[in-house]
């Protein structure tokens, strides 16, 4: 029986570009071995040296987990969809302020408080949010620039780097005369020309174990901008460990993912338990990436995190967000919380930040002199 395999744009070299590759099989682990005997190297993409699928791998059938099927014994039929999807590198009783918006508020943000699902009374929520970035790079920027045009009261950045010229290409927060400068600095500047009325809380030093519970505990939502493994186990942790809701996104070449993870319906650590080893998966500076993508994935969040506050619409919760902008096709695939999970499960053995370098295998964030 012939079945359809989905194919993301970083596995595609191998594959000639195809989207899409039609083979026979009557389970996932023969349609996966007819795909790397179509392409040699396709299956060190999606087994590991015990031809086992690593925790870095999802495989999924009809938007179906295996792992909720029969793994890859599930059985497959005619016209039935494969999809290999890879790891790569934001409460209605709560009080609002009484305080009345000013009229320079009100004329700023008439086109929400026309809206139904926001009026003054959802602008003041706004107001009263208190969100952290983290990274004010490709997907931060978009986030940051909507939260601080939507009134988002407080918006936090975690950020150490330099503009540097290659950052211009996607990072909408930082111009050209801004190379050299901190990111922070840039970023806070920017915001502050688009609404002198959002306050920028900036946290000048990169996340670390010993810091972020520190600073996240402090804000309501979370968002994920990270480039690194490292710093995305680490947000995802202690976003948990305090209880955040975590609103997370990641763009590699022409694919972006969103998700929003809270507590109680899973975490990061569901869906890949453990990352890729080091080099299988390139960062945005070795295999490069669209930068408009960045903007479609940081608006999908900075959305997300405006439905969080407004606790409004149905939200990417227990759902992956898949964008493929070679197709501009949009998948939605189930999650599940896995009651296995070291952070989130029934017996948890992560009950604390731990040495996320070490964890990921990867050398640990160095600050830069922003001089």
């Amino acid at each position: 029986m012939t079945v359809s395999v989905y194919i993301p744009s970083p596995f595609r070299r191998l594959t000639q570009n195809h989207e899409y590759v039609d083979v026979d099989g009557v389970n996932v682990a023969e349609v996966l071995d007819a795909v790397n005997a179509r392409y040699p190297g396709f299956g060190n993409l999606v087994y590991d040296r015990e031809h086992v699928i690593p925790p870095h791998i999802n495989i999924y059938v009809n938007n179906h987990e295996i792992h909720e099927l029969a793994g890859t014994e599930t059985a497959l039929h005619d016209g039935d969809q494969v999809a290999v999807i890879p790891a790569v590198a934001g409460g209605a009783d709560e009080p609002t302020p009484s305080t009345a918006l000013t009229s320079d508020e009100a004329m700023r943000y008439s086109r929400h408080m026309i809206m139904g699902q926001v009026g003054s009374i959802g602008q003041r929520k706004m107001r009263n949010a208190k969100v952290l970035i983290v990274g004010a790079g490709g997907l931060g920027s978009p986030v940051a620039i909507y939260l601080a045009l939507a009134g988002v009261g407080t918006v936090g950045i975690v950020e150490f780097d330099t503009v540097d010229l290659s950052n211009l290409q996607r990072q909408l927060l930082h111009q050209t005369p801004d190379v050299g400068k901190s990111k922070l600095q840039s970023a806070i500047e920017t915001l502050n020309a688009y609404n002198p009325h959002v306050t920028v809380v900036p946290h000048n030093a990169p996340l670390t174990s010993d810091n972020a519970m520190d600073i996240i505990p402090n804000y309501d939502i979370i968002v994920n901008g990270a480039d690194n493994f490292a710093t995305r186990y680490l947000v995802n942790d202690a976003a948990y460990l305090s209880g955040k809701t975590l609103v997370d996104g990641s763009i590699l070449l022409f694919d972006g993912q969103a998700t929003v993870f809270k507590p109680g319906h899973g975490c990061y650590r569901c869906l890949y338990p453990a990352p890729p080893p080091p080099g299988l998966v390139p960062s945005c500076a070795e295999a490069g990436v669209l930068g408009a993508i960045t903007g479609i994935i940081g608006s999908i969040q900075a959305t997300e995190v405006f439905k969080q506050i407004l606790d409004i619409g149905e939200p990417l919760l227990n759902r992956l967000l898949l964008v493929d902008a070679l197709t501009m096709e949009f998948r939605t695939m189930k999650l599940r919380r896995d009651p296995g999970c070291p952070l989130c499960g029934e017996y948890p053995t992560v009950t604390e930040l731990i040495d996320y370098d070490q964890f990921c295998g990867s050398p640990p964030l160095v600050p830069i002199d922003a001089d």
